[in-house]
């Protein structure tokens, strides 16, 4: 019998192996006493519910390579419902709301979905918007009413039981899923997922960080509740809105992870950081956890110090390293951070983002701005050179789906054992060690190319500004080929912005990569990404220095 690489196997297993375990958790309501209720699905139960969904979409119609745009709030339903969809061999379209109403209705018209399964809201918009949503021709409501969009609703699925359904047959480049970037560094594209990519990433994330079945894990974006899934871990909901993390209320995250014994959690930096206050201020302990993944954005030292006392018993931080486009990449952990690469960091070494992660083949190139169509051994440059990170591996996905021109320029094709295969060009700049470990600069555009011929990387030059005790974070921009720091401010702050800015340039002085930087602005509040509310707006400083300096 031919191999499925359909995703949806990965639940069906689980489903058969471990029927009545926990497959997710949703904290569903609050007692009189304040207290969450937890409700609650095994994987038996999820395996069931996703097929009585595949079956209600089918009768509406629903097909094999439908792309099905997904707009729901975090519910117990949001894990059967993507599984159903993978079941069908349609393709799951996942775009972030919070990159702005305008941006998100131009991804949803560039992508054309044929079928949109939403919260009310999101339904009333297509009403709205009626040019946006023109493509959609089956609608599916997540709740009790259709309003006045018509259309079906999700809970009537569940009446749709019988014989288990038979899920489509899928190959490992087969399409499974249409996934767009945040847009926080760029414009927002749609990035091609296959299942045979979705099953490496899985393989992969549990053999890097030692994931086994049963375990527990706080999903603090969605999505990733789906990977863990696979892996047979329960998948922790928390009460929190995944668009805006830095809003997460790090109370109701711990009462999360103390009341359902999470051994694990996957979040961005700007979740953590509250938690990390919180537990502080508390004196709070998380002894039931093994280890805690941050991705998306800088890590600082500071918090991982602060975990190395809130999470007992040798647990640890990891970040991994990558882009929606491949991931993950590279990862590291607290532990070398603190002991070894911070040192360098601060420096102006870069941030040290690990290792490559097993199968993954990783090159730094030499840095330029036009499409490269085919490698060549003469891309590559020495160890310790700054360039361009390119990746190639099972976890590299292969276009921007009607996107040919994004496509081109971030896409390299490479012959290997007589086979052509995808390596991406990630965007970001870099350096491999002497021990083979990447060290992150910056992303290529934001690079500063200075009237005198030199440019200057972000990352480096910033790190050894963000020393300083006042300083929040900073961000180097061009001004007409100057170089100017621009300075976000601790709260609280009583030292004078001149007496700062002086301590800043004579910090700078110091250091060879530093020393040209001879303008300070200060700004009151970083424009940042929502998605991880730690990508600075460098575009937006930029245009706001220039003004500044006219």
């Amino acid at each position: 019998m031919t191999t499925s690489y359909n995703i949806a196997s990965l639940l069906e297993q689980q489903a058969d192996a471990r029927p009545h375990q926990r497959g997710v958790v949703f904290p569903q309501t609050r007692d009189p006493a304040g207290r969450v209720a937890w409700t609650h699905l095994t994987f038996r139960q999820l395996d069931r519910l996703s097929s009585s969904y595949a079956r209600g979409m089918q009768a509406l119609g629903i097909r094999r390579g439908d792309r099905v745009s997904l707009l729901v709030t975090p519910c117990l339903e949001f894990i059967p419902l993507t599984f159903a969809i993978y079941k069908l061999g349609a393709l799951p379209v996942l775009i972030d709301p919070g990159m702005g109403r305008a941006r998100f209705l131009a991804c949803i018209e560039r992508i054309a979905p044929r079928v949109l399964i939403a919260v009310p809201l999101v339904q009333g918009l297509r009403l709205l918007f009626r040019k946006a949503f023109a493509s959609v021709e089956i609608s599916i409501t997540v709740g009790r009413s259709t309003g006045f969009w018509g259309g079906a609703t999700l809970e009537s699925f569940e009446s749709h039981s019988g014989d288990p359904f038979e899920t489509v047959q899928a190959a490992r480049d087969d399409e499974a899923a249409i996934l767009f970037t945040s847009g926080s560094t760029g414009p927002a594209k749609g990035v091609t997922y296959t299942h045979g990519i979705f099953h490496a990433q899985a393989r992969l994330i549990a053999q890097m960080y030692s994931i086994t079945p049963g375990e527990i894990d706080l999903a603090c974006f969605p999505l990733f509740g789906l990977f863990s899934m696979a892996m047979g871990m329960t998948v922790v909901i928390p009460d929190m809105n995944p668009a805006k993390p830095a809003q997460a209320d790090p109370r109701k995250l711990v009462e999360a992870i103390t009341s359902q014994g999470c051994t694990s959690a996957f979040g961005s930096p700007a979740i953590w950081k509250g938690v990390a206050r919180h537990c502080q201020d508390k004196k709070i302990t998380l002894p039931s956890m093994r280890r805690l993944l941050m991705a998306g954005a800088p890590v600082p030292v500071w918090m991982h110090q602060a975990f190395a006392e809130i999470l007992p018993g040798g647990a640890e931080i990891h970040t991994p390293y990558g882009a929606t486009e491949s991931l993950p990449v590279a990862s590291i952990s607290s532990r070398e951070v603190l002991d070894d690469t911070r040192h360098r960091t601060e420096q102006g070494g870069g941030t040290c983002v690990g290792r490559p992660v097993p199968e993954v083949d990783l090159r730094i190139i030499r840095i330029t701005d036009d499409p490269i169509e085919a490698w060549s051994p003469g891309l590559e440059l020495p160890r310790g050179e700054i360039g361009e990170i390119l990746v190639r591996g099972p976890i590299v996905t292969p276009e921007y789906k009607n996107e040919p021109h994004h496509t081109a320029a971030a896409k390299v094709r490479e012959v290997v054992d007589g086979e052509t295969v995808i390596c991406h060009r990630i965007g970001d700049v870099g350096y491999l060690d002497d021990a083979g470990r990447l060290w992150f600069c910056g992303r290529k555009t934001h690079r500063v190319q200075c009237a005198d011929g030199t440019t200057l990387f972000t990352v480096p030059c910033e790190s050894i500004f963000n020393t300083h005790p006042a300083v929040y974070r900073t961000a180097l921009v061009g001004v007409d080929g100057t170089p100017v720091l621009v300075v976000e401010l601790e709260s609280g702050v009583s030292a004078s912005r001149e007496k700062v800015a002086e301590e800043l340039l004579a910090q700078g002085a110091k250091h060879t990569i530093t020393a040209g930087i001879q303008r300070v602005l200060f700004h009151p509040a970083f424009p940042v990404d929502v998605r991880h509310n730690a990508k600075i707006h460098r575009g937006e400083l930029a245009a706001w220095a220039a003004r500044r300096e006219q």
